[in-house]
């Protein structure tokens, strides 16, 4: 049995009851690229961008987006100023990371999420990406879409393409079958889905953007964490407050993360208290099919049948 939550919360921010929606994209939109963590080869990064352009859309990198500092795509300072002029920008449509790696945690005093959202678009990465996902959304109440950085599209797979256009232009299905489901516990639920890297959003914890997942569907995944780190991460999180009143809960992969059945064991010891439905084998994460999960929208949870069903739309028209 794993410990509950204490009674003091390390908890700074709950889901917004009124979200924020972005505008659909068109054929011609144009979509800036950042690079708010880590630096980028730049074969990988101009075979994304040109996977765009086939798309139909235009690309406006930021300017010093090529910048490298150690392991940073250059100072906190360039970083930050990269994503709040891009979404200034009025030619802009839509924002993209270049990659993820690290670095968005020590962006987020620099930034003003509600000013961001005052002008809604569509924001897409994953990874540490997933520090500005929450913020977004907790801080703003603003859709966000968990896919494909510029550099990971280059190496991602067709259906992987065509989910990220779909669901930026508003053609893609309201149902998502788990292409390999593993229901771990049983049941049917509905909240609002959000989440991301299971480590991002653990380092969260003990700052003031720390979220709680009150009435939230949670989507986790990882890559390169042994099993003990996964647990102790999520007995943490549990710990400080972070699942109380959990809706359901959904697992991407988990590359190079040991065995899924260690996993799926980890994940029903911490959560089979809670008695909300999970469920693993979704295709999203660190793999070449990353599809894309809009964070921010009211969505159904039906862990006995390995569904989950967008109950609105992520754009307006």
């Amino acid at each position: 049995m794993y410990p509950s939550a204490t009674k003091e919360s390390a908890i700074a921010f709950t889901i917004p009851p009124q979200r924020i929606k972005p505008r659909r994209l068109r054929t011609g939109a144009t979509i800036g690229i950042v690079a708010p963590a880590s630096p980028f080869e730049s074969d990988v990064f101009d075979q994304g961008v040109a996977i765009l352009q086939t798309m139909g859309f235009e690309t406006l990198p930021a300017q010093g987006i090529s910048t490298r500092q150690g392991y940073l795509a250059g100072d906190d300072a360039l970083r930050a100023a990269q994503l709040t002029a891009m979404w200034a920008d009025e030619r802009v449509d839509a924002v993209i990371c270049a990659r993820g790696g690290y670095g968005s945690l020590r962006i987020l005093p620099l930034l003003n999420f509600q000013q961001l959202a005052a002008r809604p678009m569509p924001f897409i990465g994953f990874s540490d990406i997933c520090t500005l996902h929450q913020q977004f959304l907790f801080q703003a109440g603003l859709v966000t879409f968990h896919g494909p950085t510029v550099c990971s599209l280059a190496g991602a797979d067709e259906q992987t393409r065509s989910a990220f256009f779909g669901t930026l232009t508003g053609d893609a299905p309201r149902q998502m079958i788990a292409d390999a489901p593993r229901m771990i516990a049983p049941g049917r639920s509905q909240g609002v889905l959000t989440g991301g890297n299971l480590t991002t959003l653990c380092h969260l914890l003990g700052t003031a953007y720390a979220p709680s997942y009150d009435r939230c569907v949670l989507f986790i995944e990882d890559r390169g964490e042994a099993p003990y780190r996964i647990d102790r991460m999520l007995v943490q999180m549990k710990m400080a407050g972070c699942f109380s009143g959990l809706a359901g809960l959904i697992l991407g992969t988990f590359k190079d993360c040991g065995s899924m059945d260690d996993i799926i064991h980890i994940i029903g010891d911490v959560f089979g208290e809670l008695n909300i439905p999970v469920l693993a084998g979704f295709a999203a994460g660190h793999t070449e099919r990353n599809l894309m999960l809009p964070f921010g929208v009211e969505v159904r949870l039906d862990a006995d049948r390995g569904e989950l069903t967008l109950l609105e739309s992520p754009t307006l028209d």
